[in-house]
């Protein structure tokens, strides 16, 4: 076979997790390869030269561990979740808010913190969105799910606020969701309820979410903005959208997604990573690393002028209790006294 029928019949069995491969393929087609390996839904480590030098291996096995390491093992389950399981569990409440902090790169200082969405499964356990949002997307309760995280966010900003210790948040949100009013319309009257202004939140959408958008989308986003609310593109650079749709919506935040940061020493990738601080700079947007889980990739990003990161290396998702915990830790305490 060769690496394509390779990757094909992997992918089909599910017996195995990550590839490494070698060849000496001419770098365009070695980035096709490596978006092939995406696509069939195994990891790939890398692409190795031949002949294979032990070093350059051995530091793949190693960050393939430490990722292992940090990521958390839970039951999945084999199929996607039913429509009744869904609706059961968003009306006990089984559908939780996460945290996990976006850092200011040079000090470690909190810059924001955004809310993600788990499930706390009575039989799988604690899911991931992985897990359920293409099911939640599919029964068209994507919408519930999102009440129930924006209503928990905003409780915990009213904690944050009565003890002096502000932040922003953001959540993700689906372009599906910003075709009608309705949604608009709830977000505005929460706010009114908690007496906050828009500019507490961000609201997140994936790129790939941006092609083809219609005219209802686009000024449900000017809506936003106009309320204040900040406005990020997710996972920039893995989709296709377009760089004069970017211009013409105002969008205050680009996240550049973390698989340019896991192959900082790949010169593609530091490529990406410096149009994408041009491109940000140019259009006065916050750029956020994602992905950042060592402290080398932390100081290589500052040395390329990257300002603000998300990743393992500054702190995991944790629930409302921990991050409020977290928040009063001395570093943390100490950090935010210096601003």
């Amino acid at each position: 076979m060769d690496c394509l029928d390779f990757l094909n019949c992997a992918s089909r069995l599910s017996l195995i997790q990550a590839v490494i491969l070698y060849c000496e393929f001419q770098p365009q087609l070695r980035r096709a390869i490596e978006q092939m390996a995406s696509f069939t839904g195994l990891k790939l480590l890398g692409i190795l030269s031949t002949p294979i030098q032990v070093k350059p291996l051995q530091k793949m096995l190693l960050r393939y561990r430490r990722e292992r390491a940090l990521s958390p093992r839970v039951p999945i389950p084999v199929t996607l979740p039913t429509e009744s399981d869904i609706r059961r569990g968003l009306a006990l409440g089984e559908f939780c808010a996460f945290f996990q902090p976006k850092f200011r790169l040079a000090d470690g200082e909190v810059a924001g913190v955004e809310v993600l969405a788990r499930w706390q499964h009575p039989v799988h356990g604690l899911l991931l969105p992985k897990d359920f949002l293409a099911a939640v997307l599919a029964y068209d309760l994507i919408d519930e799910m999102f009440k129930q995280l924006l209503k928990k966010g905003l409780g915990l900003l009213g904690v944050l606020d009565r003890e002096k210790q502000p932040l922003e948040l953001s959540f993700n949100l689906h372009a599906s969701q910003l075709k009608g009013a309705a949604l608009i319309d709830h977000i505005r009257q929460v706010l009114r309820f908690h007496n906050l202004c828009g500019t507490k939140l961000t609201f997140e959408l994936a790129e790939n979410g941006l092609l083809e958008m219609p005219p209802d989308v686009q000024e449900n986003l000017l809506r936003l903005r106009m309320m204040g609310c900040g406005l990020s593109i997710d996972d920039f650079g893995v989709g296709f959208s377009s760089l004069k749709l970017l211009c013409q919506l105002p969008f205050t935040e680009i996240k550049l997604d973390g698989e340019f940061v896991q192959s900082l020493d790949e010169p593609r990738s530091r490529a990406v990573i410096l149009s994408t601080i041009a491109l940000a700079r140019s259009l006065d947007m916050a750029l956020v690393i994602e992905g950042v889980s060592e402290e080398k990739q932390c100081r290589t990003l500052i040395e390329m002028g990257c300002v603000l990161g998300q990743g393992f290396y500054y702190a995991k998702p944790m629930s409302s209790h921990e991050l409020l915990l977290w928040l009063q830790s001395p570093a943390i305490a100490f950090r935010r006294s210096q601003t």
